[in-house]
């Protein structure tokens, strides 16, 4: 056996292969953070109080971390949402509008049935957000496999339709009589998901999305309707010629979806909120696709992705206090984690990473068959 054949037989073992990869995602964040840095120095505020600021706003104290975990419940729900689309090939922009149907399934709910025990009162709330986000999700995955309309124009129309009659039904037929703004009545206690840690807002929807996260992996990697939504989303060609149905796919991946919208909708609705707002503008639904994007498309990493963009949008407030730096700041920042995550060839030839060599089954998905 040849020098070269015995170093090929040689693997390394796949966490040392996928530590460079893993590094990508980091490197980006700290490369964003860094010019952040320096425009935080140009515009002649002070870099490490405002840092500081943005630490201490997100993990200074119990109640910032409690905040922060109350942001990173949908934050992951919706990321968990766009990157199952992202597995099928899809693009599902419309996550906000699945998130605004999740919400106000659950809300009505919420307040309209009475009389049930918790134990009756509460899935029966979260499994409408889930029904809600469903059924919204499950127009464009229709559209798309039947008649080939591309899910990005569907869903951006489909996000306009949801927060106009949301708005609209809040306003007039569920809005509270009594209140003196426009807005749902509250939902019953018995529909309420608990405080994990009162007073603190912190509750029961975070073991919910953490729960998700180990479904989400189980599903994709671990049974056969996972795998075919993975290998429609590598090559539908090729899926199709192994006896796959990529209409059948497209329709139960937006579906599956906007479950996971729908049900970032229902936490904010049942945990936080407790009422359904007019003007009930979230932005979960488009942090979500960058998110998803950091994540790399996979359910573990939706976690620290999330965690991070809550701490983020947590901390922007004492950060913007405590050195008088814009909190529009942090939205470059997360802008440059963005460009640098999706055109990850800045970062690699900036720290000379080099790309994976293909696998022979990423070849066959990728490539399509014998090519």
């Amino acid at each position: 056996m040849t020098a070269e054949a015995k170093k090929a037989t040689q693997a390394s073992p796949a966490w040392l292969t996928a530590l460079p990869e893993m590094a990508v995602p980091v490197l980006a964040v700290l490369t964003a953070l860094v010019i952040g840095a320096i425009v935080i120095w140009a515009s002649g505020a002070n870099v490490l109080v405002a840092y500081r600021g943005l630490l201490e706003g997100a993990l200074g104290s119990m109640r910032g971390i409690s905040e922060t975990l109350v942001i990173v419940t949908p934050y992951v729900l919706s990321g968990l949402a766009v990157m199952l689309g992202f597995r099928c090939g899809l693009f599902n922009i419309g996550v906000e509008g699945q998130f605004y149907m999740g919400a106000l399934f659950s809300v009505y709910v919420g307040f309209a049935v009475k009389g049930l025990p918790i134990y009756l009162h509460l899935p029966l709330a979260v499994l409408a957000g889930a029904v809600g986000g469903a059924l919204w999700a499950a127009i464009p995955g229709f559209l798309k496999a039947k008649l080939g309309v591309h899910e990005v124009t569907n869903t951006i129309m489909l996000n306009y339709i949801a927060v106009k009659t949301v708005d609209y039904l809040v306003k007039n037929p569920l809005r509270d009589k009594a209140s003196t703004i426009p807005r749902t009545p509250y939902i019953a206690t018995s529909a309420t998901l608990p405080q994990l840690l009162p007073p603190y807002r912190v509750h029961l929807g975070l073991f919910i999305a953490l729960a998700a996260i180990l479904v989400v992996y189980w599903f994709l990697w671990k049974t056969t309707l996972g795998f075919e939504i993975r290998s429609v989303g590598a090559n539908p060609d090729a899926a199709k010629y192994a006896g796959m149905s990529p209409t059948r796919n497209f329709v139960l991946a937006m579906v599956l979806s906007g479950t996971l919208a729908g049900l970032a909708g229902t936490s904010e609705v049942l945990g936080t909120n407790r009422n359904l707002p007019a003007a009930f503008i979230s932005g979960y639904g488009f942090d979500s696709i960058a998110i998803a994007l950091l994540a790399k498309s996979h359910p573990f990493g939706i976690l620290p992705a999330a965690f991070l963009w809550a701490a983020l949008r947590n901390g922007a407030g004492l950060m913007q206090v405590r050195a008088g730096v814009s909190i529009d700041l942090i939205n470059i920042v997360q802008a440059l984690v963005i460009i640098f995550v999706a055109a990850d060839e800045i970062i690699r030839r900036l720290y000379r990473i080099k790309r994976p060599r293909e696998k022979i089954s990423d070849v066959v998905f990728t490539r399509g068959w014998g090519h």
